[in-house]
């Protein structure tokens, strides 16, 4: 570990931001200073505009990625060495707002069924039962299944926040079918890693991706599907049911209500809720015929 490593990890680290924040802006570090071949100390503004036109034009990174880079950089300049930075040489790019792709709950039906593996299939259950990001997935704890209380803890979510989120009485059952199958019982991790989940360790983020991807594929559902598209999922279908913005709020962890209120975009029973402008006006049974 070079110095510069080590004294931007211990930046990091004495702000308790989290390991996965931590894990990709020393990445993004060492990617930037590997793109010019020199420490990153030794690198200024102009390198900085470069390498950000050089991420949308060469590498194609969505905006909110380049934006996550400049972040950064911002902070080892900033914190690290103690450099000014200035906004207006280095902007952020403006982002833009896509509406997520949702599946029919038809459709997550069949993309469950498709699981490649029981385990893959309990994973993707739980994905769309609980609407927990793929990351809080992986580290839950068998002692965050309250079957009294019918609750799941999801402890240090996004922004280092512990919530609470509905236990499905279907997702429990399966979950106690998916623990009798185990060979060998884990004793702190929901979702042990290793090739029989016989290890220590809990998954990887990375699982959850593959068990969607092999799923999505064996469906032959023709839609871009990934973990969080069945946390999408979650919050849409529950806003179709009659649940209030503010509740699947908290039950996604946001922090703000704006962000959830993307899911009145989505939601068929809002958009049909209104009528077209064009059913209420009084047209012709026939077209005229063009000369």
């Amino acid at each position: 570990m070079t110095h510069l490593r080590k004294m931007m990890l211990e930046e990091l680290e004495r702000r308790n931001y989290a390991q996965t924040t931590i894990d990709c802006y020393l990445r993004a570090v060492a990617e930037f200073s590997l793109h010019f071949h020199r420490p990153p100390n030794q690198l200024g503004p102009e390198h900085i505009r470069q390498y950000q036109a050089h991420l949308f034009g060469q590498r194609k990174l969505a905006p909110s990625t380049v934006t996550q880079h400049l972040a950064a950089l911002r902070f080892f300049y900033i914190k690290t060495l103690r450099k000014p930075w200035s906004i207006a040489e280095t902007p952020y790019p403006k982002k833009v707002q896509r509406l997520p792709i949702i599946l029919s709950p038809e459709e997550v039906t069949q993309l469950i069924d498709s699981a490649l593996t029981p385990f893959h299939r309990i994973l993707l259950m739980t994905l769309y039962a609980t609407g927990v990001r793929r990351a809080e997935l992986a580290r839950l704890k068998i002692t965050d299944i309250d079957s009294r209380r019918m609750v799941i803890h999801i402890q240090g979510g996004k922004g280092r926040k512990d919530r609470d989120v509905m236990l499905s009485s279907t997702l429990l059952q399966a979950l106690r079918e998916y623990w009798r199958g185990l060979r060998r019982k884990p004793t702190d991790w929901l979702f042990p890693g290793g090739r029989s989940h016989t290890s220590n360790r809990h998954i990887s983020p990375k699982t959850a991706w593959h068990a969607c991807e092999k799923a999505a594929r064996r469906s032959g559902i023709r839609k871009k599907i990934h973990p969080h598209t069945l946390r999408h999922c979650f919050a849409t279908h529950l806003l179709e049911a009659g649940a209030d913005l503010r509740t699947i709020q908290i039950l996604l962890g946001h922090r703000d209500l704006e962000e959830t209120t993307i899911y009145l975009h989505l939601s068929q029973r809002h958009l049909n809720a209104t009528a077209s402008p064009l059913d209420s006006l009084q047209l012709k049974d026939k077209v005229p015929q063009s000369e």
